[in-house]
């Protein structure tokens, strides 16, 4: 198909016009043609099976009735209201019930009409019914492309009421396949499809919205979820190859002073063999002329701030100034703390710039930067500035790199001529389906070993009737002179969820721990920074004993003498942000504690997160389990990468088609790095339509 078919803007399509099109913009992100083909159905359901009432059984799965609706009335006024009808059949009737949208449903059915009903029947006082059930009309089936299973589209409220709903935007799509009938170009060379057995583009999009069979359903599945991850991955490693081709890094071939002595004399504990073979990979990386772009996972406590300081000291010992930046001011004022304490005597200069600097103090810095005084600088956001300058910026390191913005990077990145080395780091387990779509440009090192000596945190999992009992434990555990985290998941009570917020909560704790025998400190992410600091400042002192707190507490804070982390309502964190928030202890020699509160209402889902969290502590475990409950789309830092816009494929379900689909892009650019051969030219020209309009993530890590 031309590309100009594809950009063509949807209003022009029959039937779409500009206030439908400005809707289909705002709710589905359908911008053009080649949007409206891409859009795929998310089920589909066989025509030809059609229950009677009468076989209707508690079995909780979806079935598609077929009948005529009758008394159809409102019960209730504003948000205690519903709608209630009746479908019948020959073989008996069923309560059709709505709880929202009620006005556009009551004008969209007619009653005494004939209309195909689809839903999860629910048994409620010894009667079925179907809560929100998708209705359509029985009209005469069409004519033209396959019929037998129906494609079931995602809409909106705000696009049915705009005349968009499912059955609409099935028949806009149906319109333009047929307009584009022998012009939907090939993608994918001869090779590749001749090599999979693939079925050609056309007829994949034409069986993926309108399948003659299932057979050809799968197929077209198949291959719709190949090529989306293959381009992906395509995309990436040309990324990788064309930076190490293009983008030259200065060399670090000095191992001197600043390493040897810090080594020799301040090494705070023997390095584990994962941290000596990332030392390594980084080595290699900044000796080889080529820029570093490396990301480095290592578990809460693994040992990630060592690696990276000995990365700095490489640095400096070519002549070179580094810095971190992080996403918090806690998190980079930990930093800064953590390293001078390990830098000791050694004749390094490190400043902290932040959001609270003040103005002259960071004229200082400024200056001291720009004349090479300055060797090390750790910051938050502040660190991309433009008034921040380097003499020689070498070395970048981002901490937790998915909190900050793509654009954000990049100002990082471009302070100096010669783009200096990138570090990534983060404690968030990355799963490999995910780190090989949303990273897979980068080089990835993992510290997969913890220190030595380091205790295993138990984890508990406690219903809010054994609270007392808690507190019994905690007021024990302050009594051996270890502290305490108190997290809760809001910061104001919620009307929509029944949930402990942190005022109230930090209420209780204060009647159960009172003074003078107790003292607490609160913390939570709407205080001024300078607020936050002088409460953080109170609990790492020990004048304090228990920290009340949100989740600002969840990376970056280090207090060896904090030894039970007290997570209320756990239900509602995710697996990942959990194991983040238990790593928050465990940093001294005594046992520590995660305690996941819950109440008794738990889904099966809460459930499941909370008996992964009592019987695992491997970070990459929990990621996958993570990945595979929730989805890419919700774990924390993917939406803003750009590259997990997943038509069709799942990370999950397809992890080996993704790996087979990089192995052929790795084989692929391998032989014609520039995609310059004639078999190749599909795959170039699908390339640059498929990411014109987005950034060039590669470059900025």
């Amino acid at each position: 198909m031309s590309v100009s078919f594809l950009d063509t803007p949807i209003e022009y399509l029959k039937g779409v016009g500009p206030q439908r099109a400005q809707s289909l913009r705002q709710e589905l992100a359908i911008n053009t043609f080649g949007d409206l083909i891409n859009y795929f159905p998310f089920r589909y359901i066989d025509k030809s099976k059609i229950y009677k009432i009468r076989d209707i059984s508690n079995s909780n799965t979806l079935i598609q009735l077929k009948g005529q609706i009758s008394n159809i009335q409102q019960i209730g006024q504003q948000r205690a209201a519903r709608l209630t009808a009746n479908l019948s059949d020959d073989s008996g009737s069923i309560e059709l019930v709505w709880f929202r949208s009620i006005r556009w449903i009551k004008e969209s059915i007619k009653e005494n009409h004939e209309y195909i009903v689809f839903g999860k029947p629910t048994l409620f006082n010894n009667k079925y019914n179907i809560a929100h059930p998708e209705i359509e009309p029985v009209e005469k089936e069409e004519e033209g492309l396959g019929e037998s299973l129906q494609p079931y589209y995602n809409s909106s409220e705000k696009l049915k009421s705009r005349g968009l709903g499912n059955k609409a935007i099935g028949n806009l799509t149906r319109n333009l396949l047929i307009r584009a009938e022998g012009m939907l170009s090939e993608t994918l060379s001869q090779e590749i499809i001749n090599k999979l057995k693939l079925i050609s583009r056309e007829e994949a999009l034409l069986n993926i919205h309108f399948p003659k069979d299932p057979q050809l359903l799968s197929r077209a599945q198949s291959r719709l979820k190949f090529e989306e991850l293959f381009f992906i991955q395509l995309k990436l490693l040309r990324h990788k190859i064309n930076r190490a081709q293009k983008i030259k890094g200065n060399v670090f071939s000095t191992v001197g002073k600043y390493v040897n002595e810090f080594y020799a004399k301040n090494l705070p504990f023997e390095l584990t063999n994962a941290q000596k073979r990332v030392i390594k990979e980084i080595r290699t990386d900044l000796g080889s002329g080529k820029q570093m772009n490396r990301l480095l996972q290592g578990d809460v406590g693994s040992g990630k701030t060592l690696v990276a300081l000995m990365a700095i000291l490489i640095a400096l010992d070519n002549g070179f100034q580094a810095c971190i930046m992080a996403p918090t001011e806690i998190l980079a004022t930990q930093h800064a703390k953590s390293i001078q304490a390990m830098l000791n005597n050694l004749e390094v200069k490190l400043i902290l710039l932040t959001g609270s600097t003040k103005t002259a103090e960071r004229k200082i810095i400024h200056e001291q930067l720009q004349s090479g005084e300055l060797n090390v600088l750790i910051g938050t956001h502040a660190l991309i500035e433009d008034a921040v300058k380097f003499k020689t910026l070498g070395l970048v390191i981002i901490d937790e790199q998915h909190r900050f913005g793509v654009e954000q990077r990049a100002k990082l990145w471009r302070k100096n001529n010669i783009p200096p080395h990138i570090l990534v780091m983060t404690a968030t387990p990355i799963p490999r389906t995910l780190g090989m779509t949303l990273y897979g440009d980068l080089d990835f090192s993992v510290i997969d070993e913890l220190p030595p000596g380091r205790k295993a945190i138990k984890t508990i999992h406690q219903y809010d009737s054994g609270r007392l009992k808690l507190f019994g434990f905690l007021k024990k555990q302050i009594k051996q002179g270890n502290q305490v985290y108190i997290v809760y998941p809001l910061i104001n009570e919620s009307e929509k969820l029944d949930l402990k917020d942190l005022m109230d909560g930090y209420e209780s704790i204060s009647r159960d721990f009172p003074l003078p025998e107790y003292a607490i400190s609160i913390v939570h992410g709407k205080m001024k920074p300078a607020q936050k600091e002088y409460e953080m400042q109170r609990f790492i002192k020990g004048e304090t004993q228990l920290m009340v707190s949100t989740t600002v507490i969840e990376v970056g804070i280090d207090i060896p003498n904090a030894s039970v982390m007290v997570i209320e309502n756990a239900e509602r964190f995710g697996l990942s942000q959990l194991h983040q928030l238990r790593g928050r202890v465990g940093r001294g020699a005594d046992q520590s504690y995660c305690i996941l509160m819950s109440s008794y209402k738990l889904t099966g889902e809460g459930k499941k997160r909370l008996e992964i969290m009592v019987n695992s502590s491997d970070g990459f475990e929990i990621a996958e389990a993570d990945l595979r409950l929730r989805g890419p789309g919700d774990l924390q830092g993917t939406q803003q990468s750009g590259v997990l816009d997943l038509k069709i494929a799942d990370l999950i379900k397809d992890e080996k088609i993704l790996k087979y689909a990089r192995n052929l892009a790795n084989e692929i650019l391998d032989k014609d790095p520039t995609l310059e051969t004639p078999a190749n030219k599909p795959l170039k020209t699908q390339l640059i339509r498929m990411f014109k309009n987005k950034p060039n993530w590669g470059l900025i890590s």
